[in-house]
């Protein structure tokens, strides 16, 4: 699709800030007004627009897509929102590491506890720990706190919790992601240390870089759409 647009603006709206191109204020593919909480978020949603060439690239339209999972998905559904996420906590894949003695586990150790261990001090919860990928259920008490904590999240930032859980396979790395202190580089290489220890015994194709590059931008982009929607910096 060619750019149909010259002037792009931001104006307050019910309920928050609305981007316009030409005027046109912007919709979801629902039809609903795409109305977004903060003037920092309706901001960084201009700038994507404005950064457009004279084709149109949907992949350089994150902060848009993630706005509408926010109104069209979330809002329409937050029950079904929350149970989509809890299931990530119960096989967080920061509790399953390789045997012991395997050098991939010293790796994941090193990555996967400082996480793991700040999430059960946020959360006030303890997770249970295998070696191996058969399921072991966390305690009740560990997952009923996760839905609670979810469950208290506002649309776009349970939108940005449904982007960056999937990616990495954890429920935890995507909550550490919504701290203001949050290393997301560093958080999604933790998540991702297996793929990457693979990596580095056989080495890198051209295809795989490619696909985690693609990946690390989305939970960057979900990562900072939470915290737009919320005013905290960039």
């Amino acid at each position: 699709m060619k750019r149909f647009w010259t002037d792009v603006t931001v104006a307050q709206a019910d309920g928050g800030f609305r981007v316009a191109l030409d005027g046109r204020a912007l919709r979801t593919p629902r039809g609903a007004p795409q109305v977004v909480p903060t003037r920092a978020l309706a901001d960084a949603l201009a700038a994507e627009w404005r950064a457009q060439g004279e084709v149109v690239d949907p992949r350089r339209l994150l902060l848009r897509d993630l706005t509408d999972l926010a109104l069209d998905v979330v809002v329409a559904d937050r029950a079904d929102a929350v149970a989509r996420l809890v299931p990530y906590g119960d096989t967080d894949t920061l509790c399953y590491r390789a045997d012991p003695d395997d050098p991939l586990y010293r790796r994941q150790l090193a990555l996967w506890e400082p996480v793991l261990a700040a999430a059960e001090r946020r959360l006030g919860v303890r997770f249970e720990r295998t070696s191996g990928v058969l399921h072991r259920p966390q305690p009740p008490a560990t997952l009923a706190r996760l839905r609670e904590r979810v469950e208290g999240e506002s649309a776009f930032t349970l939108a940005a919790l449904l982007t960056m859980a999937p990616l990495t396979a954890s429920l935890t790395t995507a909550l550490a992601a919504l701290e203001p202190d949050a290393d997301i580089p560093a958080l999604f290489a933790a998540a991702n240390c297996e793929e990457d220890w693979q990596a580095e015994q056989w080495g890198w194709d051209g295809d795989a870089e490619h696909h985690r590059a693609a990946r690390l931008a989305v939970f960057t982009a979900a990562a900072r759409f939470a915290r737009l929607a919320q005013n905290q910096a960039t």
